[in-house]
């Protein structure tokens, strides 16, 4: 019997799996060569063909994240600028498998080097891409993986994730990945376990696995002790799940009574779709870079947008941030490429710097404002002055808008609190609305490591004295000041961590919706 071999990884989407490994990367088939490069040029066309119909197949049974991650796919199947690179190289005398290939992979070599999450997430899409039209130039399809089996690989196509049949079980364990990738954001919305960052893994493992998503690790070829250990902790997590169920329609209470809010965090408006407004207390956090894709969205665009979620929540407070692009959010025709994007004109800094893109945003705010309960909050502020400045836009659209007899409404304005200096010094923010913790970036910057790096994950804590230091720094000051504060990161979701943040003051919560039952649950063990 082989000796157990034993991995950590990063959490990506919490859960157990056990079951045999499945090679992700083991290639079937290969293309054959046409004689002429005008053949070669047809037979790459017509695969561009086939791999845009499955996906619009696919479409018509996916939703929400799911519909959209197949829209972006055609989209650039579709651009001439991703496919006009492999044509030439054909010209050129390249057959189209290998001309694709190089076009792409091309693409993907800058994402592929980046430390930024989004850069990584970016070029599992590509290559999804890639990897697409060569199966229809190859014309096989993909090996499928036995049930139960655990994904294995150094990445996923969002197309094989959704490909697979999870109603036996099973899971994904990679040696790249990203825990902000679209698998990762898929696995998490349906309830599969993930682990990314395995590293300098063996590239092909065999036999059975113990798949281990909430800490984040994975054993081939167990022990029976570890086997007994594995499903016991399996069967402690269901447990614990299945318990959260039973708060999902309860308010959240500690316990000793005391009530805390626990919003929604939101990627897109087709998330509200099937949730009941009754089970959490509005949306801390409603991103809008989903509206920034290849082209720059008109007022008309964003204002359904925003409309839509506003009318969902009724009376609830929808919490909507301006768009937050650079850094790890590049947008096509906004942001500007950077040595260090992370600290460069990213948030509002971008927003401020780009005027024309930022006013359409804002009229589109004040207008849905009047149906619903509406606040904006801007990201990445570091010094009053650039709230200021965002607040003077505002009041000037309003009064644009008013004047050619435009029904709006100015939301309270508020920030992020994810800039040192904000949570340094809260007091120089006062003229704020509310604040709104990022605990994502406030972390990272704190800690100087970023959360996707597994060798630095270790340092990536919300649960750091010095993070929860400043945390609770700006939530006595809320307190004293009456300026509500809520935190909206990944954190708020972690039962883990909500002990701590409600140790540091924290009686306002943002969750993804996956996470809401499980956010509840863990409030209700806390004594505060």
């Amino acid at each position: 019997m082989p000796e157990p071999l034993r991995i950590k990884g990063i959490s990506a989407s919490a859960g157990y799996a056990e079951g045999p490994l499945f090679d992700l990367d083991q290639t079937v088939g290969s293309y054959v060569g046409k004689e002429t490069a005008d053949d070669e040029k047809a037979a790459l066309e017509t695969a561009i063909g086939i791999a845009t119909g499955r996906l619009t197949a696919m479409i018509g049974m996916a939703e929400g994240d799911a519909a959209d991650i197949l829209e972006f796919q055609i989209a650039m199947l579709q651009d001439d600028a991703l496919s006009s690179p492999a044509f030439t190289a054909i010209r050129s005398g390249l057959p189209a498998d290998k001309a694709w290939r190089q076009a792409l992979d091309t693409e993907t070599a800058g994402y592929d080097a980046s430390d930024q999450d989004y850069f990584r997430a970016r070029a599992a899409d590509i290559r999804d891409i890639r990897d697409q039209v060569l199966r229809a130039l190859s014309e096989v399809g993909n090996v499928e993986p036995p049930a139960g089996a655990i994904l294995y690989g150094e990445d996923i196509a969002p197309t094989r994730f959704l490909e697979t049949d999870w109603s036996s079980g099973g899971g994904i364990a990679l040696r790249a990945g990203s825990t902000a990738s679209h698998v990762a954001m898929l696995a998490r919305s349906r309830g599969v376990p993930m682990i990314v960052g395995l590293g300098a893994s063996p590239a092909h493992l065999a036999g059975i696995a113990l798949l281990d998503a909430e800490h984040g690790g994975i054993v081939v070829s167990p022990s029976r002790t570890e086997i007994a250990a594995f499903r016991q902790s399996c069967a402690s997590f269901s447990a614990r799940r299945n318990r959260a169920g039973t708060f999902l329609a309860r308010p959240a209470v500690t316990k000793t009574g005391r009530a805390v809010r626990v919003q929604l965090n939101i990627a897109d408006p087709s998330e509200v779709d099937g949730i009941d407004i009754a089970t959490c207390d509005g949306v801390g956090l409603m991103r809008t870079e989903f509206l920034f894709g290849k082209t720059l969205p008109d007022e008309g665009t964003q204002y359904r947008a925003y409309r839509k979620v506003l009318e969902w929540a009724g009376d609830k407070p929808v919490t909507i941030r301006t768009v937050d692009a650079g850094g790890d959010k590049p947008v096509p025709g906004f942001t500007i490429e950077e040595s260090n994007p992370f600290l460069g004109l990213r948030g509002i800094r971008l927003s401020l710097a780009r005027p024309e893109v930022f006013r359409v945003q804002i009229r589109a705010l004040l207008r849905a404002a009047v149906h619903g309960n509406l606040k904006v909050m801007f990201p990445m502020i570091a010094i009053v002055e650039e709230y200021r400045q965002a607040a003077a836009m505002f009041a000037e659209e309003q009064t644009a808008l008013a004047a050619r007899g435009i029904a709006s409404k100015m939301p309270p304005l508020g920030i992020m609190v994810e800039v040192p200096s904000v949570a340094i010094l809260p007091e120089a923010f006062a003229d704020a609305a509310f604040f709104s913790i990022g605990s994502n970036d406030l972390t990272q910057y704190v800690m100087a490591a970023a959360r996707d790096n597994s060798a630095v994950a270790h340092l990536n804590s919300v649960r750091h004295p010095a993070v929860l230091r400043l945390i609770a720094a700006v939530t006595t000051f809320g307190e004293q000041e009456k300026i509500p504060v809520s935190l909206c990161g990944d954190a708020g979701g972690d039962p883990a961590s909500i002990p701590s943040l409600l140790e540091a003051g924290l009686r306002d919560l943002s969750v993804a919706p996956a996470q809401l039952a499980m956010a509840k649950a863990a409030i209700a063990d806390v004594s505060v």
